[in-house]
């Protein structure tokens, strides 16, 4: 998912803590979704159900993920995918091989008792569909947090909405948000933690990475770098193959980015792709406001309806209250 830069940009990305992470988010829902789905699973790779098989990681994400983010002082704002651009049909039917086939492996791996395979397969197949956008809508209805429907690609929306004013950053995993022009993007708000990764335990933090000190630390615009992971590969291109994002720097940096395009992927107008970065639709069509939650609808939806622990749900709602009781859940707002 996303453009491979993070060999070129790593140096730019810089820790943050929580507390300094106050003001409105712009999150990229289905990225956060995806997260969610990926992450919150059993060591089988089995992700949360409730008794008639419904998924329902999405939900523990969502509710003991948000409220933290509230705990800490940030507004989310959730941003969700619109239709895709026709420029991403070759990339979204490739990963619904790679899915399906990773959905084969993961069954064949639960029969023979492998449950490493199993969690990585199970990770893989990983999808958000429309089950899981339109409960997550429904729960953030309840949780009082606004959303925005984008008219394409969250990413694009979520930029947007910094760029003018209404959120302070975007939250992503991906780097295209950079490239779609989000002035700030921190990483790893909605996956940080103690994380499982390539078998050995690792701490994820949240991290920040600022669009101006990344132009300025590359010696790019903003088309420049567009130009690096369109040679790269994006989501609506295949790049340059044996092109990394370092070698993509060099060839752009040097003024070689329409020979070296036309070398390596002849027949290829990047112009379509250029153009989708840098003028992306999006809506202003949207209002941001934080309501009341309505705790009993909450507490309907996810332990009547789906199977969570009542004691779980009350926790985290009142988590909620600040320490010393100085605001409650009803005050915060």
């Amino acid at each position: 998912m996303g453009v491979a830069l993070r060999d070129i940009i790593a140096d730019y990305k810089m820790p943050v803590t929580w507390e300094n992470l106050s003001g409105v988010a712009a999150v990229d829902a289905n990225n956060a979704l995806y997260q969610f789905l990926t992450i919150i699973r059993q060591p089988d790779g089995t992700p949360l159900m409730d008794h008639q098989g419904r998924v329902t990681s999405h939900l523990s994400g969502i509710l003991f993920r948000m409220v933290n983010f509230l705990e800490k002082g940030i507004k989310p704002v959730f941003v969700f995918d619109g239709n895709p651009p026709q420029l991403k049909q070759e990339t979204n039917a490739e990963r619904k091989k790679l899915r399906d086939l990773a959905g084969e492996k993961y069954r064949a791996a639960v029969e023979r008792g492998d449950d490493e395979e199993a969690y990585k397969q199970a990770r893989s197949a990983t999808r958000v569909d429309e089950t899981v956008v339109a409960t997550s809508k429904e729960l953030l209805d309840l949780m009082g947090i606004p959303y925005v429907q984008a008219p394409s690609e969250g990413e694009a929306q979520a930029a947007f909405m910094v760029q003018r004013g209404d959120a302070r950053f975007a939250v992503s995993q991906d780097y295209d948000t950079l490239l779609f022009g989000a002035p700030l993007l921190m990483r790893n708000l909605t996956v940080s933690g103690k994380r499982k990764l390539r078998g050995r335990v690792v701490s994820v933090n949240p991290e920040r990475l600022v669009l101006s000190e990344v132009l300025a630390g590359l010696s790019l615009t903003r088309e420049q770098l567009v130009q690096v992971g369109i040679l790269v590969g994006t989501d609506f291109n295949p790049g340059a193959a044996g092109v990394g994002a370092k070698t993509a720097l060099k060839i752009v940096k040097n003024g070689e980015f329409t020979t070296k395009l036309a070398e390596k992927c002849p027949g290829f107008d990047p112009a379509p792709v250029m153009d989708f970065f840098l003028r992306p639709p999006v809506t202003t069509e949207y209002a941001l406001a934080w309501g009341h939650p309505d705790v009993e609808g909450i507490k309907r939806m996810l332990c009547d309806r789906y199977d969570f622990a009542s004691d779980r749900v009350d926790a985290a709602l009142e988590r909620y209250t600040v320490k010393s009781g100085q605001k409650t859940l009803e005050s915060f707002f």
